[in-house]
């Protein structure tokens, strides 16, 4: 065997076929790995963003409530009686007394049953129905959403640094 014939051999493409089909699968596989990896740390990221906001909504709303019911006592106060007797005399008011008490009769009045009662029917109300929002994302959406929100996140990890 002469030296050239050698060299031809050894670089016969037909001895390098399995080697560059294990290195392409393997290539391939890689890729697919990144790309999977990406997407876990997408949803990830997506997940603790969501955790953050609800928790800061949680928050908010608690101190809200708070308020409210730091404004009902606070109503609660204005309106017991010994308050309104107060302010009514501070506005001029005296408290009537039997002898100054006039009645006023209006010749041809006669009450209804219901205003001598007290007692007003009321037609109960009718439950709000909320509509259901309609799904209609698709793969590609969804996958332009996830691309977003890396994109995002990527964004704002190199603005931060």
């Amino acid at each position: 065997m002469t030296r050239s014939s050698s060299i031809q051999h050894a670089l016969n493409p037909a001895r390098w076929r399995p080697q560059r089909q294990a290195i392409a699968l393997t290539t391939l596989a890689l890729f697919v790995g990144i790309i999977m990896g990406a997407l876990y740390l997408s949803q990830a990221a997506t997940a603790a963003t969501l955790g953050r906001e609800l928790e800061r909504l949680i928050i908010q709303r608690q101190t809200i409530e708070q308020q409210n019911e730091q404004l009902r006592a606070e109503i609660a106060s204005l309106r017991s009686v010994p308050h309104l007797q107060n302010r009514a005399r501070e506005l001029g008011f005296q408290p009537i007394t039997a002898d100054r008490l006039e009645y006023i009769v209006i010749p041809g009045y006669a009450p209804r049953a219901d205003m001598i009662d007290r007692t007003v029917a009321v037609a109960p109300a009718a439950p709000q129905i909320t509509p259901v929002p309609v799904y209609d994302e698709t793969f590609t959406g969804w996958l332009q959403a996830q691309f977003d929100a890396f994109t995002r996140q990527l964004r704002q990890f190199t603005e931060g640094s």
